[in-house]
């Protein structure tokens, strides 16, 4: 299975430049021509590699456990670590904010929002 792509034929400022991967004597015996072609393949095998660096990542993240998967099922408190794992600044942020209201204020606003809290669990366990 190939996965080619045509590319486009190269600009003159292109064509001026060696490219890094390439063996210094190869690409000075090579006509404008040969070297056109050698650039060509430069850049398919960087695109190659970056393909598999990111196919490695990918598979890298589906192997992982942890908190990069949580299931919308998941008891409320699993969610919330998970969500302080991938999200550490908004849960500073929260965390200062929390403090700078005061205790008396956050008690008074968790009296309200709890109720509120309770029956959307209810009424997502159905």
């Amino acid at each position: 299975m190939t996965d080619a792509v045509p590319t486009p034929p190269l600009s003159a400022a292109e064509a001026a430049k060696k490219p890094t991967a390439l063996d210094t004597g190869l690409w000075e015996q090579a006509t404008p021509a040969q070297q056109q072609v050698l650039k060509r393949i430069a850049k398919q095998r960087a695109r190659l590699h970056a393909r598999a660096a990111a196919r490695a990542q990918s598979r890298t993240l589906r192997e992982t456990p942890g908190a990069q998967r949580v299931s919308a099922d998941a008891p409320l408190a699993e969610r919330a670590t998970a969500f302080v794992r991938l999200h550490p600044v908004a849960t500073a942020v929260a965390g200062a904010a929390l403090m700078a209201i005061g205790p008396r204020k956050l008690l008074r606003w968790a009296g309200i929002a709890w109720p509120w809290i309770v029956k959307l669990q209810q009424r997502r366990a159905r």
